[in-house]
């Protein structure tokens, strides 16, 4: 008999707007909890960025902390080699009750970046569910971490005999968490009568910059697509005091959201044909030295508005990053998600959305604009420029934490993905 299923499905959905204000006052705890998680979340964004990036031409964007996220729900069910596979792929250092600790105090922290008091500048939103077989025998250990660290309550559907309900339902609950920015994510024929879960994932961000950019200084522009090719797309501007970085031949400009909480961190190769050796350099260790070596000093800012939706199955990618017992149907080990037959892993599906324009926004302004006083003054300092009108890697970085969100690459900011 074919072994049953487990499917994973991780979306992000990034849509820089601001957002009216929700939910209840929230107190302020240790700004940096779950800060243990980001360097685990970030050497894997590195690492699929790379797998990513090699596999596929043109504009790219995902959630690495989506994906990492889905991962560290299904690790609590795995052990013996598939969880030493699985630790490996991921990196996974943490014991694995501190681990989804931590993980649990960094879910908390994102969910409440946004607020301050009565106030939401932004908005952070980080949900998790999984979809059970109804009457299905899971472990109770597992489903206790999974509800209590990574708030996923199970859901039950009906695989064996409404698969297509399932999927209905299942994709409905992901158009809520993204408000309806990701549409039918679990495609036909991925959920079958052998499905017994899937554990889903969704990260939600809508917020304005700190210091918007003028729409009357965003001009059409050639964008070179390739040192040959050229495109004319929409170039912002702006001429201001960022935290900006030059290494190593890559030039990095950080533009910080409101509350300065979390910020996009863009990377420019210096020279125009540079961008298979920045890509190249793109470690998890490199991304946090350039990002540290960042000084506020003037920058004459030119960037592209642009809009990526992205979808990836990835199971031959993890398998590909060593992670091939857990989709083996012979060899994965979920014994700790139920004893009642054996389960793996059939299929990772991802899929993300980002806008960007001058103000950061799609639609209204935030309801409030909270802005971190600046260091005093320096000497006056000749500006630099960071002309972003060639292809760039971008990443969407809680600040807080050091956790890596979002991440991908522009290659020509005219072609939108359907």
């Amino acid at each position: 008999m074919m072994n049953a299923t487990i499917v994973l499905v991780g979306l992000g959905a990034l849509l820089a707007a601001a957002a009216p204000g929700f939910g209840k006052t929230v107190e302020r705890a240790d700004p940096r909890r779950g800060a243990e998680a980001a360097p685990e979340n970030n050497a894997f964004a590195a690492d699929l960025y790379a797998k990513l990036a090699a596999a596929k031409q043109g504009n790219l964007f995902f959630s690495p902390y989506s994906i990492h996220s889905a991962l560290a729900m299904t690790y609590a069910g795995a052990g013996g080699t598939t969880a030493a596979q699985m630790a490996k792929t991921l990196h996974y250092g943490l014991p694995a009750d501190r681990m989804h600790g931590t993980y649990a105090a960094l879910i908390e922290n994102l969910n409440t970046s946004g607020r301050e008091g009565d106030v939401e500048a932004f908005k952070l939103v980080v949900a998790n569910a999984l979809w059970g077989q109804k009457g299905y025998p899971f472990q109770p250990e597992f489903l206790r971490v999974a509800r209590e660290s990574y708030r996923a309550g199970l859901e039950e559907v009906d695989f064996i005999r409404a698969s297509e309900a399932a999927r209905g339902t299942i994709n409905a609950w992901v158009e809520k968490q993204t408000q309806d920015r990701i549409k039918d994510l679990v495609p036909p024929g991925v959920l079958t009568a052998d499905s017994r879960l899937v554990l889903t994932n969704a990260i939600y961000f809508k917020s304005n910059w700190n210091d918007q950019f003028s729409k009357h200084a965003t001009k059409d522009e050639p964008f070179f697509v390739t040192p040959e090719k050229r495109v004319t797309a929409p170039l912002m501007h702006a001429s201001r005091r960022y935290n900006y970085a030059e290494a190593d031949g890559v030039k990095v400009v950080e533009l910080p959201y409101l509350m300065r909480r979390l910020s996009m961190v863009v990377l420019l190769p210096a020279k125009p044909e540079g961008m298979a050796d920045l890509e190249r350099k793109l470690t998890a260790e490199n991304l946090a030295a350039w990002s540290k070596a960042a000084a506020a000093r003037p920058v004459k800012l030119w960037l592209p508005r642009f809009k990526v939706t992205d979808s990836f199955r990835l199971a031959e990618v993890l398998q590909g990053m060593g992670m091939t017992e857990p989709f083996d149907a012979k060899k994965a080990d979920f014994s700790k998600m139920t004893t009642n037959e054996p389960l793996f892993i059939s299929e990772v599906i991802h899929k993300a959305f980002v806008a960007v324009d001058e103000e950061g926004t799609e639609a209204a302004a935030a309801t409030a604009v909270l802005m971190a006083a600046e260091s005093a003054m320096p000497r006056p300092e000749e500006p630099v420029e960071f002309r972003a009108d060639r292809p760039f890697v971008f990443a969407i970085r809680h600040n807080l934490t050091g956790a890596i969100l979002f991440m991908g690459r522009v290659v020509d900011p005219t072609a939108i993905e359907k």
